[in-house]
């Protein structure tokens, strides 16, 4: 008897506690900037710089000013940049296969690196010493020293290589092509064996949080797939919206956003519940993004889009319309 009402006052006492306020984003305005297609981005907190891989160049927005962002660089197809020391950026060009050290402030080349085919995604370890590409079509990863900016080996993985997340000793990658999260063995630098998601196809975007050792995968079929890092196992799938391709995690506040590109939504996850505590409404277009983690401000690049003149066919970019939106906190 006193188990059953101890138990039964801690029911009552859970269902009696109030539920944790939904976090308040807007959407505040805009940064005009040039026309092209464009991809992941990434915030230089310390020089107040946001970078945006473009299909030719590297646009830059100064968020101190907040005037608009120009382009520096020349790249081809560009999908990620990199923030690294000594006031360089690291850009993948996927076309040409390789990756280009550029000078941060004018966009001289220092460096033109071979890598494998169609380099996209690329994440910088722990302290910024060295990056690890995904190599989309050659199915491989290309581990580069940022100082020396040369490649100190390729580990063979499996293609259709997306954003990855690393914890150290492991590198984790979405495959978009067989719906799983495959891993690596950092110190033995081989491919070990890959993590299932089951329900959730065509992921694309991914993040760590290292302090609930989760991992959060955007699925292209409108869901993210939370997985267990650790026991390497799906454990949740989060109801998203639909053309997701990139997660933006703020661990300071607990917050994972998904751009959700399709439906022109920011949905916001929690890193308590792992469920989706909010909404902002945003932009058709706006599938990636970056955070600027001292002010939480998140930065979405799109477009405005005309109909497809066919049917079927992909709508195109209205000419003067590239902007980048800015998410604040409420």
């Amino acid at each position: 008897m006193r188990l059953t009402i101890a138990l039964l006052a801690a029911l009552l006492t859970t269902a009696a506690a109030p539920a944790a306020p939904a976090p308040q984003y807007r959407l505040d305005g805009a940064i005009a900037g040039p026309d092209g297609p464009w991809d992941y981005a990434r915030v230089d907190s310390t020089a107040h710089r946001l970078y945006v891989a473009r299909g030719g160049a590297v646009t830059v927005a100064d968020l101190a000013s907040g005037g608009n962002a120009s382009s520096i660089g020349e790249v081809q197809r560009g999908h990620a940049v990199l923030p690294l020391a000594g006031g360089r950026l690291l850009v993948t060009s996927g076309t040409d296969g390789t990756v280009r050290f550029l000078n941060a402030a004018d966009g001289h080349e220092l460096a033109k690196v071979p890598v494998g085919k169609k380099p996209d995604a690329a994440i910088l370890d722990a302290d910024g010493s060295h990056a690890f590409v995904m190599n989309s079509d050659s199915g491989s990863v290309s581990v580069l020293d940022t100082a020396a900016m040369r490649v100190l080996r390729t580990i063979p993985v499996k293609p259709g290589l997306e954003y990855a997340a690393t914890d150290g000793a492991t590198l984790f990658i979405n495959d978009e092509d067989l719906g799983e999260v495959e891993t690596v063995d950092l110190a033995r630098g081989v491919a070990g064996k890959p993590i299932a998601l089951p329900g959730c196809e065509g992921p694309t975007g991914l993040a760590l949080d290292s302090k609930h050792g989760r991992l959060i995968s955007a699925c292209a079929n409108g869901k993210a797939a939370i997985v267990d890092a650790k026991a390497r196992k799906l454990v949740a799938l989060v109801d998203i919206g639909q053309g997701p391709d990139a997660v933006i995690l703020d661990a300071a506040r607990g917050l994972a956003f998904v751009p959700c590109g399709k439906d022109g939504v920011l949905d916001i996850v929690s890193l308590q519940s792992f469920t989706r505590v909010g909404r902002v409404k945003t932009e058709v277009g706006a599938r990636t993004g970056a955070l600027d983690p001292e002010t939480g401000n998140i930065y979405l690049p799109t477009a405005r889009f005309a109909a497809p003149t066919q049917a079927g066919g992909r709508p195109a970019a209205v000419p003067g319309s590239f902007h980048i939106l800015v998410v604040r906190p409420a």
